[in-house]
């Protein structure tokens, strides 16, 4: 008998700012090198990402880990501009996450799923912020940037991406990008202008190599969350209020978006 995978959770979000670049091919010496210069923690693991049905400006991910990640668009503030070093473009967004648990260790096809294969280096830096000072500030609202090299792998291709992702004040979150940009690009990195050509979130990534190249994704999709089709959770229903969301596995066909984001929202990944 399947597993009953219905979900009733509700998660605070955490807000975000980020600006990713991704390129094709593997990292190069020069690259990681660069990058070598501040300590990083390293990491290999797998993802899933839900392509299919594409739900507007949300992305869905499952986390090798056990976690199920969704994370919603919420507009651009402006362009990084690192003259003569790089250009990328910010996103904010709100991410949610719930830990989850397998059914079972087995691998099964789950068409609308695409793994992607990280080996990341990911450096924090942290800055320091007026609530600092307060004694009754939570950490929640400690003011950092993490900057990622990772080498990528996904359909039998390699990429590499740098991202920077800040958490913290909202109203600080540029701050925090913008100074650790300054920081990390104060030595060019070799051969490399990261551009806005090049920059865009995984999720608008995926989507772009989706339409490039379509799929079945009983072809491509191996992972260990599989048994959520065979237990009838064909249906994933969000609702976001406000800083909440409400995220429930139900059984049906296809996702549903319950309460869709603002158009700015819908429209965020071209």
């Amino acid at each position: 008998m399947a597993a009953d995978l219905n979900l009733s959770l509700v998660s605070e979000a955490v807000r975000s700012l980020e600006v990713r670049w991704i390129f094709p091919g593997k990292l190069g010496t020069g690259a990681a090198q660069w990058f070598g210069r501040f300590p990083a923690r390293t990491e290999s693991r797998e993802d899933s990402y839900l392509l299919d049905p594409q739900l507007g400006g949300l992305s869905v991910k499952l986390r090798a880990a056990g976690t199920l990640e969704v994370k919603a668009y919420s507009g651009s503030p402006g362009i990084l501009e690192m003259p003569d070093r790089a250009r990328g473009r910010m996103e904010s967004w709100q991410k949610w996450s719930f830990p989850f648990s397998p059914p079972s260790p087995g691998r099964v096809d789950s068409p609308g799923w695409l793994p992607v294969r990280k080996n990341r280096h990911v450096s924090r830096f942290s800055l320091a912020s007026p609530q600092d000072s307060e004694p009754n500030a939570g950490v929640g609202q400690e003011l950092r940037c993490e900057v990622e090299l990772a080498e990528v792998r996904t359909r039998g291709e390699d990429w590499w991406t740098l991202g920077f992702e800040a958490t913290g004040l909202i109203e600080l979150l540029r701050k925090a990008v913008e100074e650790t940009a300054r920081l990390v690009f104060a030595q060019a990195p070799p051969g490399l202008e990261p551009s806005l050509d090049e920059s865009r979130s995984y999720a608008e990534w995926l989507s772009q190599l989706s339409r490039a190249r379509p799929w079945h994704g009983g072809d491509v999709a191996q992972h260990p969350w599989g048994e959520l089709r065979d237990a009838a959770c064909h249906e994933l229903s969000v609702h976001i209020d406000e800083n909440s969301l409400h995220l429930g596995g139900l059984n049906g066909d296809r996702p549903q978006l319950l309460n869709e984001p603002a158009p700015a929202q819908r429209n965020g990944l071209r």
